[in-house]
């Protein structure tokens, strides 16, 4: 069975999530320099068996689109010509980074840990978008 993989993308580190072999739970994957998506992504897929990636697709909190949603839809774009045979989703992701920046914080995390460690919110980002995806099968 093959996995899926989350991306939050950011313009200088992007956030990965994966799931369990069952589809089941999400689960912070790595956080990455954003211009080495491409080869990570073609190196993980030779190691592990994916069958779907989300994107995380940013909206202002009216729905409309923002500064973000351009390079989103680049990439989706990209990536659609670099791995033409896999399917490739968006993920409504308004909220996605505080609602990790609370995680982070309900896990005792301290202010400063926060601020030393913003690649742990990139991928509990991308992990909270799979996990939304997940819910909603």
């Amino acid at each position: 069975m093959g996995r899926i993989l989350a991306i939050d993308l950011g313009t200088k580190r992007t956030g990965l999530a994966v799931t369990d072999p069952l589809k089941m739970i999400a689960n912070p994957l790595e956080t990455i320099p954003t211009h080495t998506l491409e080869d990570y992504l073609r190196n993980y897929f030779i190691k592990e068996t994916v069958e779907l990636l989300i994107i995380g697709y940013p909206k202002s909190l009216d729905g409309t689109p923002n500064q973000m949603t351009p390079l989103v839809e680049a990439l989706k774009k990209r990536l659609t010509k670099v791995f033409p045979e896999m399917p490739i989703t968006f993920v409504d992701e308004r909220f996605t980074s505080k609602m990790a920046m609370q995680s982070m914080i309900a896990m005792g995390s301290k202010k400063k840990d926060r601020k030393e460690k913003a690649g742990n919110l990139d991928k509990l980002s991308a992990a909270i978008i799979l996990q939304t995806y997940l819910d909603r099968l």
